[in-house]
Parts: C-alpha cells; sequence; structure tokens
C-alpha cells in the first residue's frame, strides 16, 4: 500500500468538523473572511486557484495565515503547473474537484498532503489503492446524505469531506450521516450562520 497522503489530515485537520472554502474573493475580503474564520474556530481555510488571478488571494491569506499560526491549503488544484505554484507558495495541503492519479503522484513528491474529489465507490476504491485514506465527496448536496451513508459502509476506513452546497444550517446532516468534516463557503458571509458554525467547531470529541 502506497503511503498515506491523508496521514496529515488524520491529526490537525481533523480536530474541528470545518473548513472553508473562499473562492473568488480579491485578497483582501479573502484576508477578512479567512480570519472570520479563524475567529470563528475553523481552523483550515482553502482558497482556489482554478484561475492565475486568483493566486493573490492565496498568497495574501497564507501570509495572514502564517501571523496567527494558521496553515492554507490551495483548491482546485487540477494539473501539475498548479501544484507548483502551490507548492512554491508554501501550501499545507491541496484540494481537487476530482481524483487525478498524476496529481497524487505529484503531491507525494513534493510531500504535500492532498484532498481528492469523488462521487463514486469506484472512486474511492481507487484512492485507496493510491494510498489515501481522506477524500472530499463532490458535489455534496447533489450526492445527498444517503450516499455518504451508503459509501461509509463498504469504506468505514475512508474519511468523507462533504464539500459543494453545503451551509451551517445542513452541515449536521453530513456529518451525522458519515462526513468527518464539512466544507463551507458562502456561509462566512452570512452573519446568521456565524454562530451556527462556531457551535459546530466545538462538537468535535
Amino acid at each position: 500500500m502506497p503511503t498515506d497522503l491523508g496521514a496529515w489530515f488524520d491529526g490537525d485537520f481533523a480536530a474541528t468538523s470545518v473548513m472553508a472554502i473562499l473562492r473568488g474573493h480579491d485578497p483582501a475580503r479573502t484576508v477578512e473572511l479567512a480570519t472570520r474564520a479563524w475567529d470563528l474556530g475553523i481552523e483550515h481555510v482553502e482558497v482556489p486557484i482554478q484561475t492565475p488571478d486568483a493566486v493573490p488571494s492565496l498568497l495574501a491569506a497564507i501570509a495572514a495565515g502564517a501571523e496567527r499560526g494558521h496553515g492554507v491549503g490551495a483548491g482546485t488544484v487540477i494539473d501539475t503547473g498548479q501544484l507548483r505554484v502551490a507548492a512554491e507558495a508554501g501550501v499545507t495541503f491541496t484540494v481537487a474537484p476530482g481524483l487525478d492519479p498524476e496529481i497524487v503522484a505529484a503531491s507525494r513528491e513534493r510531500g504535500i498532503p492532498h484532498l481528492p474529489g469523488v462521487a463514486t465507490p469506484s472512486e474511492v476504491q481507487r484512492a485507496l489503492a493510491l494510498g489515501l485514506t481522506w477524500v472530499k465527496a463532490f458535489p455534496a448536496t447533489v450526492l445527498g446524505t444517503a450516499w455518504f451513508r451508503a459509501v461509509s459502509a463498504p469504506f468505514p476506513g475512508v474519511r468523507l469531506v462533504a464539500t459543494g452546497g453545503v451551509d451551517a444550517r445542513t452541515a449536521p446532516a453530513y456529518l451525522a450521516a458519515g462526513a468527518r468534516v464539512v466544507a463551507v463557503g458562502a456561509a462566512l458571509e452570512d452573519p446568521a450562520q456565524l454562530p451556527e458554525l462556531a457551535a459546530l467547531t466545538k462538537d468535535r470529541t
């Protein structure tokens, strides 16, 4: 079995039930929302870099996180060029919407924990074969909570991160269905959801 690139996720990442995804914001707004997440107890922030113009926001978040002792991840890493940019920026982890063995291998070579996206049992099984035990179930709200229950049964060693459309109000249902962590984005911009997000970060036992 290949070395588990998800071992890092079993430590700090698993300490809370929530991670933040900050997509499409300028650097100042990214830092503002990242700081809000950290203040709520959401320790792990992902900044997607689907286009080159998103990289300054990632760099701003990394700099802000370093001042507070928090690492930052890069999301939507779908080719080795993006992985190189993320690695040179100093990310703590990377995330992808799908499962690409080339990205997994390149991440292993660079020693960067990688969270690939899956949507089928076959992809989960393939991730296990590649040495991964943490995967991103995407898009979570399309898959539904029943998917999490069904997939958790044959793959009890896989840790699922529910990503895509989840907010503070729906997050508990995904956690109850088997998700280890839920990812939120727009919820951080809704003042009404902030207390609920803070409560979720304190529920991890």
